[in-house]
């Protein structure tokens, strides 16, 4: 009997499809939600490295999707206390998202050039 679970990927090795559902997408997007140390409503924190691989910096605007199709508007901040795939927000900025503590959200960069070429 031949085995049909091995299929060739493109750099020429070949990948067991049978286990192809246990792995881990990777998207560096989707965070877990933790308790910020600061009290401010506009502002997440976000650890060094993700906002390295997010390619966000000190300062940007992202918008942030939580559940039930709700969405905000926050400041990044860099806080090396952070875990990396954490993001922490107070709890005015969990309730505008609908989430709790242990949630995932999403982190997208918000780009202004879309809104200024409407104008």
């Amino acid at each position: 009997m031949v085995d049909d679970t091995a299929v060739p990927s493109v750099s020429g090795v070949k990948k067991d499809v049978s286990t192809a559902i246990l792995e881990r997408k990777k998207s560096p997007n989707r965070l877990v939600v933790d308790e910020a140390v600061n009290d401010d409503n506009s502002v997440v924190a976000l650890n060094l490295a993700k906002m390295d691989e997010l390619q966000l910096f000190r300062g940007d605007t992202v918008l942030i999707k939580g559940k039930k199709r709700k969405d905000t508007v926050c400041i990044v901040l860099a806080d090396e206390f952070c875990e990396e795939g954490k993001i922490r927000m107070n709890k005015v900025v969990r309730k505008n998202l609908r989430v709790r503590l242990g949630d995932v959200v999403s982190v997208h960069q918000v780009c202004f050039l879309a809104i200024l070429r409407s104008s």
